[in-house]
């Protein structure tokens, strides 16, 4: 029997990453905005047992040519805090993580939003942190520029203590609504927070009471230096990016190494890499079907995907000549570097460095539940990873096959879970209940 299980979360948008998903045959081309189709997918992943359903986000459309984002069914969904209470209503155990942004939102409105989402799911709550790559945001929130890089990171770390300084306001034993005395509250038992900071002021206390995990479980996803020291001084679970076992298990090291070097104890953070699964019934099959799925892609969006990564305008590059130096630019450094590290690794040219940004270029898992469920557990073992984000090709067949297929195979090598043992996130990710910081 192994030492350790997988942790697997889906990763939606809120539907599959890939560009030319929408367009593959039987798949739901509307599935970004029917909720019967959303409620549908949450429930087979819970079906599976799956630890959460993560949904990104986006402040602006993507900055792409509309050539290109007409072609792009990942440009547009539901606002995440907004579909995510609707599907704690219809779901009992799976996790819901959303992202927000700390550039473009206030601390006292991300907690509590998320303090609501935990109470209304019963715990099952996760906030994805992060800074916003996207230049264009900027524009949507009064702002002529985007702030600079290291800004960002300045910023969120701040916040993430003003929002936890919030959630912990309120004792555990605070509300206690004695009827009798018509007390509703413990007023010794409330802290204003009265947080005042280089970036942010913010009084407080939270007007609603402490989440039910205490904190909803902290999600970081930056792979950059200052992503990587935000994550080990705050993250419980890093949305991790390595495209090979090597850089997951150097990732793996760098990260939970600062974490012991801060006093953290490394295994309170599951580093959860996006892994993008095609399930066939022979190797071959799923190769074919991966193939199919990819010539889905026009070129347009291709050579647009490619401009986002790297932060320039790439449509001006010849497309059947090598990569030209790229400048540093304020947007995602790690999806920079990825790109051109792939580039140089393959031989690639510039179209077909598009072609393969186009639909997904990352970590990718093609082949049968035995050779995928082989990958998987070559990647727990080697501490390249806890477990993975999953990524689905097209859905609903893609999630349907996963669960069906691959998850059977991983819970017979006693690799994942039969049942959920507990109802809360924290308690599938084996995390501990944060203490209150002003009244433990």
């Amino acid at each position: 029997m192994p030492t350790r299980q997988l942790h697997l979360g889906a990763f939606m948008r809120p539907v599959s990453i890939h560009t030319g998903a929408w367009r593959y045959p039987g798949a739901w081309p509307d599935a970004n905005f029917s909720f019967p189709k959303i409620k549908r997918l949450i429930q087979t992943l819970e079906r599976g047992k799956f630890d959460a359903f993560f949904m990104a986000d986006h402040l602006a459309l993507l900055n792409m040519p509309v050539e290109a984002l007409k072609r792009s069914h990942t440009v547009t969904s539901f606002d995440p805090l907004t579909l995510l209470p609707a599907l704690a209503a219809v779901t009992e155990r799976i996790g819901l993580i959303a992202t927000a942004s700390t550039t473009y939102n206030d601390p006292y409105h991300v907690a509590r939003k998320f303090a609501s989402l935990d109470h209304i799911s019963e715990g099952r709550a996760g906030w994805n942190l992060v800074t916003t790559a996207n230049p264009d945001a900027a524009m949507n929130f009064g702002h002529d520029a985007h702030m600079a890089h290291g800004e960002r990171y300045k910023r969120a770390r701040e916040f993430f203590d003003v929002v936890t300084g919030l959630w912990d306001s309120w004792a555990d034993d605070a509300v206690i609504r004695d009827v009798e005395s018509g007390i509703f509250f413990d007023p010794d038992r409330l802290h204003v927070l009265n947080h005042k900071g280089p970036e942010l002021s913010v009084r407080g206390p939270l007007n609603i009471a402490r989440p039910v995990q205490g904190w909803p479980v902290i999600v970081q996803a930056g792979s950059s230096e200052a992503g990587r020291q935000i994550a080990a001084e705050t993250a419980e679970a890093i949305f991790a990016a390595p495209g090979t076992l090597a850089d997951g298990q150097t990732f793996y090291a760098d990260v939970k190494g600062r974490m012991a070097a801060l006093g953290r104890d490394p295994e309170l953070l599951k580093i959860l890499p996006g892994c993008f699964v095609v399930v066939g019934d022979t190797v071959a099959e799923a190769r074919a079907k991966r193939a199919h799925l990819d010539s889905l892609v026009h070129y347009d969006s291709a050579i647009a995907s490619l401009s986002i990564s790297l932060g320039v305008d790439a449509s001006r590059f010849d497309p059947d000549g090598p990569l030209p130096p790229i400048p540093e630019t304020e947007q995602s450094k790690s999806g920079r570097e990825r790109a051109i590290r792939l580039a140089e690794r393959e031989g690639l040219t510039v179209r077909q460095l598009a072609q393969r940004l186009g639909g997904y270029a990352g970590l990718s898992m093609v082949g049968t539940p035995e050779s995928i469920a082989d990958e998987m557990e070559q990647w727990l073992e080697g501490r390249g990873s806890d477990g993975f984000n999953i990524m689905f090709p097209h859905l609903p067949t893609g999630l349907d096959e996963f669960v069906d297929k691959v998850v059977p195979e991983l819970q017979r090598r006693g690799l994942f879970r039969r049942d959920y043992e507990g109802r809360t996130l924290r308690d599938h990710l084996g995390l501990p209940r944060p203490k209150n910081q002003f009244f433990d």
